[in-house]
């Protein structure tokens, strides 16, 4: 059984999430935290 993929919308903005936590959030344990949690909010999807 193949997962399926995200909608093409929602994989732009964890792109754009993504760069933008790594350019504002100079820690990268932090920025690894959120990177985390913002993928757990959508793999469930």
């Amino acid at each position: 059984m193949t997962r399926r993929k995200l909608p093409k919308s929602i994989r732009k903005y964890i792109r754009l999430e993504k760069a933008r936590i790594r350019c504002t959030i100079s820690d990268l344990k932090e920025q690894e935290r959120r990177i985390v949690e913002l993928m757990k909010r959508y793999r469930s999807v």
